[in-house]
């Protein structure tokens, strides 16, 4: 099984109802994701990259509506799974780090508890076993004082430390791949580079694969072996990362173009030319 790719996508399709009719948010997207590769998908709001992360755990609700020729992971067909068949997937095999800690942790219940039941979900430990499980994934994701950590509520820790806390939910299961969703979005500048830098350091240790979906083309660069752009809910073009540079799609060449440089010599930043939508 090791030859299978980790994740192969053909033809995914992703749409929501309207008075007007549907509206296809991802149009016929391919992928394909080697076991400990690290992918970045980048792209402005709005342009299906969230609703592509969302549509591999199959978490699309009615109004939406998602198909797929191929959603094949781990050899498995993810389209031919009822939906208990994927709760177990979810978290055990495939975690997904969403956007901002405060709407995603439990206002209500102790850090310690909520890395807890994620674990509990999945495997049946003794509680002793338990509670070691949650400390040692508290000290690898950096957390000064574990057992203390594990006591408190969400609002009393800072965004740095709640998105490490997402960070060590999502991966106590020891899932085979994780899906970062603009995992630094709602921090400081000078605690992005950290979490960036600890998702990379738990994923290349854990041998699993990475899809980093983020707006920043250079961010994910230095993350990431490969790149996918997208735009209006297609992929306008993918390449290396190494090769982001050599972008040949005028789309891609705007984004680079429009993001400000240390050593900025231009009077104003050029704007992108949206007139002819996602083939522009």
């Amino acid at each position: 099984m090791t030859d299978v790719p980790l994740l192969e996508i053909e033809d995914l399709r992703v749409s929501f109802a309207t008075p007007k009719g549907p509206v296809e948010v991802v149009k016929g997207l391919n992928l394909t994701l080697g076991r400990e590769e690290r992918l970045g998908i980048v792209g402005e709001s709005g342009s299906g990259k969230s609703m592509t992360g969302r549509s591999i755990l199959r978490l699309i609700r009615s109004p939406g509506r998602q198909t797929a020729k191929t959603l094949r992971f781990d050899g498995l067909d993810l389209m031919g799974q009822s939906n208990r068949q994927m709760r177990q997937i979810r978290g055990a095999r495939i975690s997904m780090i969403m956007q901002d800690p405060k709407f995603s942790l439990n206002p209500v219940m102790t850090i310690g508890h909520q890395i807890a039941e994620a674990l509990q979900v999945h495997e049946k430990l003794p509680r002793r076993d338990l509670n070691a499980r949650v400390i040692e994934m508290l000290n690898s994701v950096r957390i000064n004082e574990p057992e203390r950590v594990a006591k408190m509520y969400p609002h009393e820790v800072s965004g740095g430390m709640g998105q490490r806390v997402m960070i060590a939910m999502m991966l106590i299961p020891r899932p085979q791949l994780l899906i970062a969703d603009e995992p630094t979005s709602a921090l400081d500048v000078s605690v992005q580079a950290q979490v960036l830098d600890l998702i990379e350091e738990l994923v290349t240790g854990n041998g699993m694969g990475l899809i980093l979906i983020s707006h920043d083309l250079n961010l994910v660069a230095r993350y990431c072996d490969r790149i996918m752009v997208m735009n209006g809910g297609e992929v306008v073009e993918a390449c290396a990362a190494a090769d982001l540079h050599k972008a040949s799609h005028p789309y891609t060449k705007g984004l680079l173009a429009a993001q400000p440089r240390m050593q900025e010599t231009r009077d104003e930043l050029p704007v992108l030319d949206r007139s002819g939508g996602a083939g522009t």
